[in-house]
C-alpha cells in the first residue's frame, strides 16, 4: 500500500511565508527558506510552494527565491504561482523544483495541461483546484480565489485527469485556515471520481482531522500550513500518531 504523503505549504507574498482564514487576512509566518529547511528536517514528504500573488500581479513566480529553498530540500518539491507556459516550467525546474502547480493559466486554457504532460509528463505536473459551494455546487475559483466562474469541480477535475494532471490539489475555500477540518464528503467524491492522487487542503486544525481525511476523506496526502508554521502540529508527532491509526506513513 502507497504511504500517504503529509506536505507543509509554504504561501510566498512578497518573499515571505503568509496565511490567512478563507484565502483573507494574510499574517506573516517566517522565512520561507528557514521553513522548508525545518519541515525537511522534521520528515515532511514533500513541500509545497505557491507564489500566491503572481498571477493577481501579472508576473512570473519568484525563480531566486525558488532556487534557494530547493537547496535547503532533499525531498520533492512542487512550485506553483503565474506559470503559464512551457518555458516558465523548464525554468523552475532548472532552479529546483520537481513539479509545478498550476491553476487559474490552466482554466484559462485548458490545452496548457496536454502540453506540459507531454513535455515534462504527467508526473511532474500538479493541478491546483480552488473551490467553494456555491448555491449547493463546489464552483472553481480563480486568481487566488478571487474571481468566481461558473465551471463545477467535478466536471474540471475529470477534466484535468484526461488531459494529463498527474496529480490534484484540492482546496475548499470554505475549510483554508478555519481549522475545522478537511471538506471530507467532497474529497471522498473527488477521489472516486478521478483515478489520479488527490492531495487535500483547506481546515487542518488537530492530528484527528489529518487521521479523517485519510479514513473518511480518502486522500493520497494531505497540505496544511499555518498549523505547522506557528508549531501547533509537530510534522514527526502528527505521523506517529496516523501510524498508530494503522495509517500508512514514511517514517
Amino acid at each position: 500500500m502507497l504511504t500517504k504523503r503529509i506536505i507543509p505549504c509554504l504561501d510566498i507574498k512578497n518573499g515571505r511565508t503568509v496565511k490567512g482564514i478563507n484565502f483573507k487576512g494574510l499574517r506573516d509566518a517566517g522565512d520561507p527558506i528557514a521553513l522548508a529547511k525545518l519541515y525537511a528536517e522534521q520528515g515532511a514528504d514533500e513541500l509545497v510552494f505557491l507564489d500566491i500573488s503572481a498571477t493577481e500581479e501579472q508576473r512570473s513566480t519568484l525563480v531566486h527565491l525558488v532556487r534557494e529553498t530547493a537547496t535547503q530540500l532533499d525531498i520533492p518539491f512542487t512550485v506553483g504561482g503565474g506559470i503559464k507556459s512551457v518555458e516558465d516550467v523548464e525554468l523552475l525546474l532548472k532552479n529546483g523544483a520537481d513539479k509545478v502547480s498550476i491553476n487559474s493559466a490552466a482554466v484559462k486554457r485548458p490545452e496548457l495541461i496536454n502540453e506540459l504532460a507531454t513535455k515534462f509528463g504527467s508526473q511532474c505536473i500538479v493541478v491546483a483546484i480552488d473551490a467553494k459551494q456555491v448555491e449547493g455546487d463546489w464552483k472553481v475559483h480563480l486568481v487566488g480565489g478571487k474571481v468566481p466562474t461558473e465551471i463545477s469541480l467535478w466536471d474540471w477535475a475529470k477534466e484535468v485527469e484526461n488531459r494529463g494532471a498527474g496529480e490534484i490539489l484540492f482546496t475548499s475555500m470554505d475549510h483554508d485556515g478555519t481549522k475545522n477540518g478537511f471538506a471530507q464528503e467532497a474529497l471522498a467524491k473527488l477521489n472516486a471520481l478521478v483515478n489520479i492522487p488527490v492531495i487535500a487542503s483547506g481546515g487542518a486544525g488537530t492530528i484527528d482531522h489529518f487521521t479523517h481525511v485519510f479514513k473518511y476523506g480518502l486522500s493520497d496526502a494531505a497540505l496544511a500550513a499555518s498549523v505547522f508554521h506557528f508549531k501547533e502540529i509537530e510534522i514527526i508527532e502528527l505521523k506517529q500518531e496516523l501510524k498508530r491509526q494503522d495509517i500508512p506513513v514514511r517514517l
